[in-house]
């Protein structure tokens, strides 16, 4: 497969159990953990998928995702958002911003792999 994906999320038990299961299917998986560097850290890596919380200090995801939407360079990127709070609002928040899918927590491993199989094969 060969694909890369960037986590960016600060729970040490999300980061350990999305990393396990993206590299056993054979996916690069870099992780990263502070909001407010996560934009720097997207174009140093490059990766083809963003899985990305919406609750991380320093700023949240929705902003994160706004920027990327309005950067010509991230615009297309396939960004999964993550969160604990799966509430109707939670979710038009995401797609307003331009989430391409979003997952909420806790989540199966199964519904991880076919998200970001689904984003990369879009």
């Amino acid at each position: 497969m060969g694909k890369s994906v960037l986590l960016i999320e600060d729970e040490p038990n999300i980061i350990e159990a999305v990393s396990f299961i993206l590299s056993r299917d054979g996916w690069k998986v870099d992780t990263h953990s502070n909001g407010q560097t996560a934009l720097a850290a997207i174009a140093e890596k490059s990766p083809d998928v963003v899985i990305l919380d919406v609750m991380l200090p320093g700023i949240s995801g929705y902003d994160i995702l706004r920027a990327l939407r309005e950067a010509p360079e991230t615009r297309n990127l396939p960004v999964l958002m993550l969160t604990a709070r799966g509430q109707t609002k939670d979710r038009e928040m995401a797609e307003k911003a331009g989430a391409n899918r979003f997952m909420t927590k806790p989540f199966s491993n199964a519904e991880v792999l076919e998200a970001v199989r689904s984003l990369v094969n879009a």
